[in-house]
């Protein structure tokens, strides 16, 4: 894969002109719109909505959020964000359309300078409406989404019609540039970050570990495994359920944190293979944890088993910016957050056998070693994958497009 330039700051707190210093060309400061489906879960794509419209209104700027509305239109408020509700989470292509008129008229009233799309049908609205209103429209490429006939392909290609395109890790970089035909000067890395003062060892509590590991029942000084996601087949369930079966412990426990979003036959299948796998008293599966810094941390190991690649893997960079050992498959952003060796370890997608090879080594690392892992772990994510970074670094990108910073 040919390697994007980051056209960013660099890692950790990056320096950058606020947007406050540079004027929208009338007098005003820079107006931004992001657009989204909606804001009804707390997933990569809607968390880091709301952390870059707190970034805007931080900088000097205005900062408003379009989509279908949701919990998390409260979040907007509390960073000083304006939410506007439209059918945005629709595919329909006649709401698409209406949704095109819906968009202008926001613009134009509102005086947007940057249209900010995260995802495809509501980017297809969002696209022309920007061309009808002569506003700046920047893309975030946030997965792979799947492109395996001409026409998903033309459906996924809004994505890169952005004057800067954002791929999330240099993985989706590569992806827009092979397959889309992307030129590298349009396309800025800018990995997902992780809020430091969230995923901070030294802010859980000892009392919130304990609290969980009695909600979960979790014996006293067992080895604890966890694999956070939802319960979908690409995640991986099967390949730790397998893994662990060829571990043969049974002083050990494992964890499949996620909910099954309707997918019950999956998760009756999950629980056929546990019992098959005589692991019914050690893998169990949590439907949901409100608490996922306190879960890290009372964990051995965070496993990331993902037979297809993640875009950045998420779990993986929290877990890290906790002290926690990692595991996961050698394929997709996990590369790019995984120190193989030094922050943990990565093995090869759906191979069972690695897997456990890797949770051993692990479970057998001493106090020390934990410790340095952990040291290690933790500057990983402080110097690359913080929140902090990936504000600044789009800010930059917002006033790239405004003209206030030059390219490059």
């Amino acid at each position: 894969m040919n390697k994007m330039p980051d056209h960013s700051t660099g890692g950790g707190e990056s320096e950058r002109a606020p947007m406050a210093e540079g004027l929208a060309g009338d007098g005003r400061l820079a107006t931004v719109l992001q657009i989204l489906p909606a804001l009804g879960a707390a997933g990569g794509v809607e968390r880091g909505t709301v952390e870059i419209a707190g970034a805007v209104v931080e900088a000097g700027g205005r900062a408003l959020v379009a989509s279908a509305g949701g919990p998390l239109v409260h979040d907007l408020a509390r960073v000083g964000a304006e939410h506007v509700e439209l059918p945005l989470a629709s595919k329909n292509p006649v709401t698409l359309w209406r949704n095109v008129d819906r968009l202008a008229q926001v613009i134009r009233a509102e005086k947007v300078d940057i249209v900010h799309a995260r995802s495809r049908a509501p980017a297809w609205s969002a696209w022309a409406a920007a061309r009808r209103t002569g506003a700046h429209f920047v893309t975030t490429f946030h997965g792979t989404y799947g492109a395996g006939n001409h026409l998903k392909r033309v459906y996924n290609s809004i994505m890169t019609r952005g004057e800067r395109v954002i791929a999330i890790s240099q993985f989706i970089a590569g992806h827009v540039h092979q397959l889309y035909g992307v030129p590298a000067g349009r396309i800025r890395v800018i990995h997902r970050g992780v809020d430091l003062d969230r995923f901070d060892p030294a802010r859980v509590s000892a009392q919130r570990v304990v609290n969980l590991a009695a909600d979960w029942m979790l014996p006293d000084g067992m080895p604890v495994i966890m694999l956070p996601g939802r319960l979908t087949r690409w995640k991986g369930q099967p390949v730790v359920i397998d893994a662990l079966a060829k571990l043969g412990r049974k002083d050990v426990r494992c964890l499949l944190v996620g909910g099954d979003q309707g997918r019950e036959d999956y998760r009756a299948e999950l629980e056929a293979m546990i019992a098959a796998r005589d692991l019914n008293e050690v893998v169990r599966l949590v439907d949901h944890c409100d608490d996922m810094p306190a879960a890290y941390m009372l964990t051995d190991v965070v496993i990331s088993a993902s037979t297809d690649p993640e875009a950045f893997g998420r779990v993986i960079a929290e877990a890290q910016a906790l002290g926690r050992p990692v595991i996961a498959t050698d394929h997709g952003g996990a590369k790019e957050t995984v120190m193989s060796g030094e922050t943990g370890w990565l093995v090869p997608p759906g191979d069972a056998e690695a897997l456990a090879v890797a949770i051993a080594r692990v479970l057998a690392l001493d106090s020390a070693q934990r410790s340095t892992l952990a040291g290690k772990a933790i500057a990983n994510v402080r110097d690359n994958f913080s929140k902090a970074a990936m504000c600044a670094k789009t800010l930059d990108v917002y006033d790239e497009v405004l003209g206030i910073r030059p390219a490059g």
